[in-house]
């Protein structure tokens, strides 16, 4: 997977002015940042120690403590798979499954093309609707195997 990225420093510096480089918007500002390149780049980490006044450590045990932010170079769409108890026994394991199998990556992986992840989550709070799953912020419940690989499908058939 290709992991260099072009990083707009004027779209960065434009999301810590946002918080007004408030330390304590560090997850605010990750998450930002998260949201346009799918993680947060090594090379943004020491303007947000300088900018934010903050430790490198903090920079990373906030990365590492949430879910929704990564240092590494995550899919253009993330594929998160509920594993919350009420998905589970309706087959969270075998969408999972069925997603490893297709995309030729486990959970946790990105494929090598750099369009699909897949994570585990605990709960999306779609309860009634399992087994879910969200791809980036769209919600597709009531799945089995096929359900799930349509699901993927189509968005592979919208990838130029």
């Amino acid at each position: 997977m290709e992991t260099s990225v072009n990083i707009d420093w004027d779209k960065v510096n434009e999301i810590i002015e946002k918080y007004k480089g408030d330390h304590e918007a560090l997850l605010m500002i990750m998450q930002d940042i998260s949201d346009i390149y799918n993680y947060v780049p090594p090379e943004v980490i020491p303007v947000l120690v300088e900018k934010l006044g903050v430790r490198e450590s903090l920079v990373y045990s906030v990365a590492t403590f949430y879910k929704t932010i990564s240092l590494e170079p995550r899919g253009k769409f993330i594929v998160s798979v509920c594993t919350g108890t009420a998905c589970h026994v309706r087959g969270a394991e075998k969408i999972t499954e069925a997603l490893e199998e297709n995309l030729d990556i486990r959970e946790g992986e990105t494929t090598e093309d750099g369009l699909f992840t897949i994570e585990a989550v605990r709960c999306i709070g779609c309860c009634a609707s399992g087994p879910v799953i969200t791809v980036n912020k769209d919600t597709h419940g009531g799945l089995d195997r096929s359900s799930t690989l349509n699901v993927i499908d189509e968005y592979k058939k919208h990838v130029s």
